[in-house]
């Protein structure tokens, strides 16, 4: 049996990895073995130590090792927004209100995506920004700047909104800017290259995974309640089954990436990581996706999976 070292950070992506993990081994005779690199330098080294095969999770930063050398291949994108909720205080109805006031951003993960955001909505110039580190606040809590009449909003993750409307916040709808979400993945040049034949079946099961968990709930809860809830703390299944739904309503079972999303994702690269003078879509190579959607391989599945 042919073998994928998957590595990834955060525990919120294990229901889709281990989605993925499931379809492999049942349809296409894969093991692909998870593993847990948390320490930022080691997961970003992790393709070219030879420690990882495919990352997934946020992947900026190898737009900065493309730009020093690095031969490195982005094969999908299963989610191309950012999927984060706008939590504001009850009362406030339109994101012109935002105007002279500030917006609590989280330290870690993409932060200058507020700038594009922001840009998108036409108030670049009109609101300011505070970068709130989890060390100060928890997890995603930024919320808590709101509370105190500090921020006037803030992004947070649907997994971990309950807690800010719990104290008194809400929802706010508003567009969503389009980038290349945390389940994008890749691998280097050389192992695309030499090993096309596994990596398509491992797209395979990838998209069989997405199919799975938008079109088959049952199905995909009985594997997400399994080793990914102990490893989340999660005691509760309807818990677990609220941060499967967050999870799912973002995800697209044709896993193309889009222009904006692209030059969206980039731009952070630039800005975060000193990515520039690269051309960002020399790193991104989707004829695996294509052939299996040309070959009727996607449509195929979502034709033989009933929706429950």
């Amino acid at each position: 049996m042919e073998t994928v070292r998957l590595a990834y950070r955060d525990v919120d992506r294990l229901p889709v990895i281990h989605c993925i993990k499931e379809m492999a081994l049942q349809h296409y005779g894969i093991d692909v073995r998870v593993l847990q690199i948390k320490d930022y330098g080691e997961f970003e080294s992790a393709l070219f130590t030879g420690a990882a095969d495919v990352l997934i999770d946020h992947v900026e930063f190898l737009y900065k090792e493309a730009a020093k050398g690095k031969k490195v291949t982005f094969f999908c994108a299963p989610k191309i927004v950012r999927g984060l909720e706008l939590v504001v205080p009850k009362g406030l109805e339109e994101l012109e209100e935002f105007a002279g006031k500030t917006m609590a951003v989280r330290g870690s993960g993409r932060p200058h995506a507020i700038n594009l955001w922001l840009r998108m909505v036409g108030m670049e110039d009109k609101v300011s920004v505070v970068i709130v580190k989890d060390d100060e606040v928890g997890r995603w809590g930024q919320w808590k700047k709101i509370t105190s009449g500090e921020c006037i909003a803030s992004f947070i993750d649907p997994l971990y909104v309950s807690d800010a409307l719990q104290a008194g916040l809400k929802v706010l709808a508003a567009p969503d800017i389009p980038v290349v979400g945390h389940y994008a993945q890749a691998c280097t040049s050389d192992f695309a290259r030499e090993k096309s034949s596994l990596l398509r079946s491992y797209v395979k099961a990838v998209i069989h995974a997405l199919c799975l968990m938008k079109y088959d709930k049952p199905e995909a809860l009985r594997i997400v309640s399994g080793e990914p809830m102990k490893r989340m703390s999660i005691d509760d299944p309807q818990v677990m089954a609220r941060h499967f739904a967050a999870i799912v309503e973002k995800l697209q079972v044709k896993p193309y990436p889009t222009p904006e999303a692209i030059s969206n994702t980039y731009e952070i690269a630039v800005q975060e990581y000193g990515a520039a003078g690269i051309n960002p879509m020399t790193l991104w190579d989707l004829h695996w996706v294509k052939e299996l959607d040309d070959e009727g391989f996607i449509d195929g599945l979502l034709k033989n999976t009933e929706p429950r």
